[in-house]
Order: C-alpha cells, then structure tokens, then sequence
C-alpha cells in the first residue's frame, strides 16, 4: 500500500500546482504524508455530501477539481459549513487534494474530458499554453465531429452524454444550423468568446453563459451556443483522472482501488420550462431531471443518471 506522500507525488505529476493560475488553490489541503492509502475517491466538489461518501467508503484520499477554500479563511470551526468539512476529513483520516486550473490545462485535462463524452476529436487547445513546446496544453480544446450535426441534434447528444441536471442544455442560434467544428471549455467560459470567435468555429459547448456575453456572441456571429451545467461538463473528468490513477497504481504495484463518485452536487434541483408562448420551431427535447445518487462507480463506469 502506498503512503499518502507517494500518491501526491504521482498526482502533482499529472497536475503541477505550478500551473495552476496565480489565483488560485491547489493542492493537499489536509492530510498525513506518512499515512497508508488503499482508496480514493474523486469528485468535483469538496462539499459535506461528498466528505461523507468518502467516509462510508472507508477512502483514506479524496481528490476534487473545486478547491475547498480559494480565497482563504480564518477559521476551521466546525460550525461553518467548510470547517465541518475539515473536521470531518481529519477524525477519519481523510486526506483531500485539489486540482482546479492545473487540470483545466493539463494533457490529457477536464476539456479533453468533455470532449471524449461526445465524441469529439480534438484538435488543438483553444488557448495554448505558451510554455509546452508541444503545442497540446492549454485552456479549451478546438474540436471536429466525425459526422455534421444540427446544432439541435449536438445539443440532444449533449443532453444525453453528459450527467443528467436540472438545466440540460440550453442553446442560442439557429437550430439548424449545421455544426462541423466545436470549442469546448468544461466550467464556466464566457470569458473566452474572442478566442472561440478567432477559431472559427461553428459552435461553443461550456457552462455559466451570462446574458449580456452571450447576446454580444451571437450578435457578432452566426456561432451556435450550447450552456449545460457547470458541474456537468467538470464531471467527466473524475472519470478520466480516475483512470490515469489507476494505470499509475498498475505501473507502481500499488494495492488502490479508485473510485468516482456519482452524486451529483450541481447546485440546481429543479427547472420549470417556459410555457405561455410556446414556439416549436425552437423547442429542443428537455433533458430529464433526475434525483441526485449516492452511489459510487470505479474508474470505468458510465455518467451519474
């Protein structure tokens, strides 16, 4: 069994807290380098739902993509919602490691996650990092469909690949229009238009559109939107990172099992579609709403339902 210490190591490798951005916090937040681990458990979020999952599966690490505390505190008691979190981590000899923006990055990282569970072939990132001569690291992927889509049936695939949410897929532009190239950016991505514009691409998949980028996009051109959650699009990638676990723990001959939670943390519970003026020319299949699970999967299961 690998100490806590040796797993990190394998972990910071995948993902160097270096390049993550400056503002951000990454890395071990809690956590014995001396302790023996046999189970982790990755997630994307590091709130109390998941904290406890860890617990029941007798984890000894829990790796998330959200950082548990990005702008710092001054407390850990356990009466806040984030110090019942440490507190919990520590009685049961949890350990928690983040990867944020050091993943978004990363090659393979969370967009190339995402564009895996549509079948998307990616092509190059859609912000390289100017610091891999190799040209594959970066934020965003640019990526080609093997077959043409409407814009309509990219987002029904959307709404059925990725982890089912109270939002689904929402869509700006003409349904209709046929989709041949795509950026994807898993998180939030409006802040990256003059990029995806400059690309040329035929559409944009992320989360978190704001109106007022949004309406600017589409006005600027004839580029297709497609908003799903944001916990969605982020999702993929425990799978991913679960994988690449799991062929180091092979290489190392480590004794780990790794796993993936399944319980969906978007914020989001419900969605009331629009009714009084309805328009059929735009209406796309609702994607279903599911109740959050509290199952786990390992590292080659399918998306949470």
């Amino acid at each position: 069994m690998p100490r806590l210490s040796e797993v990190i190591a394998a972990l910071e490798n995948l993902w160097p807290a270096e390049r993550a951005e400056s503002w951000d916090a990454v890395g071990t937040v809690v956590g014995d380098p001396d302790q023996e681990v046999t189970r982790v458990l990755f997630a994307v979020d590091p709130v109390q739902e998941i904290v406890d999952e860890a617990v029941k599966l007798g984890a000894g690490l829990l790796v998330t993509h959200h950082p548990l505390y990005l702008r710092g505190t001054t407390t850990v008691a356990a009466s806040t919602f984030k110090g019942r979190v440490v507190h919990t981590l520590i009685k049961n000899d949890i350990a928690l490691h983040v990867a944020h923006t050091n993943a978004d990055t990363a090659d393979p990282g969370v967009s190339d996650a995402l564009a895996g569970a549509l079948d998307l072939r990616v092509v190059r990132p859609l912000v390289p990092d100017p610091t891999d001569p190799s040209g594959r690291r970066g934020l965003g992927r640019i990526c080609e469909l093997d077959h043409p889509l409407t814009v309509r049936e990219l987002a029904r695939k959307a709404a059925e690949r990725l982890p089912a949410t109270a939002q689904g897929i929402r869509v700006a532009g003409d349904p209709e229009a046929t989709v041949r190239t795509i950026a994807v950016s898993g998180g939030s991505g409006d802040s990256l238009f003059d990029q995806v514009r400059a690309a040329g691409v035929d559409a944009f998949l992320t989360a978190d559109l704001r109106h007022h980028p949004a309406s600017e996009a589409v006005a600027h051109s004839p580029l297709a939107l497609l908003d799903a959650a944001h916990w969605a699009t982020e999702w993929p990638w425990c799978e991913l990172a679960a994988t690449q676990l799991d062929e180091i723990s092979d290489r190392k001959g480590w004794d780990l099992r790794v796993h993936v939670s399944k319980t969906v943390t978007d914020p989001w519970t419900a969605h009331a579609a629009s009714s009084a003026h309805p328009s059929p020319a735009t209406t796309l299949p609702a994607s279903a709403s599911r109740a959050p699970s509290d199952s786990t999967s390992d590292s080659t299961s399918g998306a949470p339902n």
